[in-house]
């Protein structure tokens, strides 16, 4: 009952992560065409969550002893590694093809539990993620801007093995005797990733007047503040919240498949708010992604062998009495998830603005 209620509330938090992650594009794009550069508006909303979240930092400060390389995991790869790898990545390949490439995170999981952790992997867990890929493909039509740059596809590569390390991360220390806070671990990677970020993205030469002005969405105009306030607290804060403490109640793939509605999210917010149509292979492609992501999240858990089968939620109920997963992962994400819009044109989630 316990361990049923523990998943019902995994899956309610992983669907608000995927939610929030969905619906970051939507508010970035209309800053990024008032005259804001994406790497700009990505470094806003880290540092923006950064300093939210710093009274948290605070009073979980001895996770700096306790868990250094932990948060320094989590900042280098959850938050600002996906954001890195995925913009380099969009400067030599087509948008909707480096989107494909960094969600196959979950069937990177399979990977690491079934040959690098040794544990079986369950069926279930195994074609959902083939049916959420294989949708996410229709969703950002991946056919219409095909072109291969090997060093491009090794960079979108790289973005879905740090979105991999979201959900890795995410998970590791919840089973140990003294748990790493999820909320405290959050904290002290936003502060990292914003300080790798501040290298990267050069906020010095930011057009700042741009924030006190009023950007375009969907015909309505809106105070840039707003978006950006939606972006830093929806996008970042809440999203991430969710994300982390969903995998500590789910597995870590599950999670990551139903990571995989961020893409369907964000394209469908982009039809709603921006106008940018989606077309019969798109709206089909959705509807694969929905049902991997339920076919991997109602996988049955099963008593182990040697270990918990992937796609199940080990022996008992949420919490301490969790059996044990280990760190395995499905996005970053985010810095943890994305989509492109019907031109290809809107990414969100982990991965971008």
């Amino acid at each position: 009952m316990h361990a049923s209620q523990g998943r019902s509330a995994g899956l309610g938090l992983a669907l608000a992560s995927a939610f929030a992650f969905g619906g970051s594009g939507v508010a970035a794009k209309p800053l990024i065409e008032a005259g804001l550069d994406p790497l700009h508006v990505v470094w806003l909303r880290v540092a923006g969550a950064a300093l939210v979240m710093l009274p948290v930092a605070w009073r979980h400060r001895d996770l700096l002893r306790r868990k250094p390389g932990l948060l320094v995991g989590f900042g280098l790869l959850a938050v600002a590694g996906v954001q890195a790898f995925y913009f380099a990545s969009l400067s030599r390949i087509p948008v909707g093809v480096a989107l494909l490439i960094e969600y196959l995170a979950p069937a990177l999981v399979l990977g690491w539990v079934r040959f690098v952790q040794r544990r079986p992997v369950t069926r279930a867990a195994a074609l959902g993620v083939v049916l959420a890929v294989g949708g996410l493909a229709c969703v950002v039509q991946i056919w219409s801007g095909l072109s291969f740059d090997l060093l491009g596809l090794l960079l979108a590569l790289a973005a879905a093995c740090c979105q991999v390390g979201y959900f890795v991360l995410s998970d590791q220390g919840a089973d140990e005797a003294e748990p790493a806070d999820p909320l405290g671990v959050i904290a002290y990677g936003l502060l990292i990733g914003a300080l790798v970020l501040t290298v990267v993205a050069r906020p010095w030469g930011m057009d700042t007047s741009v924030l006190a002005g009023r950007a375009d969405l969907g015909g309505t105009s809106v105070p840039a503040w707003l978006l950006l306030g939606w972006i830093i607290l929806i996008a970042t804060v809440l999203a991430y919240v969710t994300g982390v403490v969903s995998v500590r109640r789910l597995s870590p793939q599950v999670a990551g498949v139903v990571a995989c509605l961020e893409a369907v999210i964000a394209t469908v917010l982009a039809w709603v708010l921006l106008g940018e149509h989606l077309e019969t292979p798109q709206l089909l492609g959705g509807a694969l992604v929905l049902v991997g992501a339920f076919i991997a999240q109602s996988t049955a858990p099963k008593a182990p062998s040697e270990g918990p089968v992937a796609g199940s939620d080990g022996e008992h109920g949420e919490g301490g009495e969790r059996g044990e997963r280990g760190p395995v992962a499905g996005v970053q994400a985010a810095e943890r998830g994305a989509a492109a819009g019907a031109e290809g044109e809107l990414s969100g989630g982990r991965t971008s603005p």
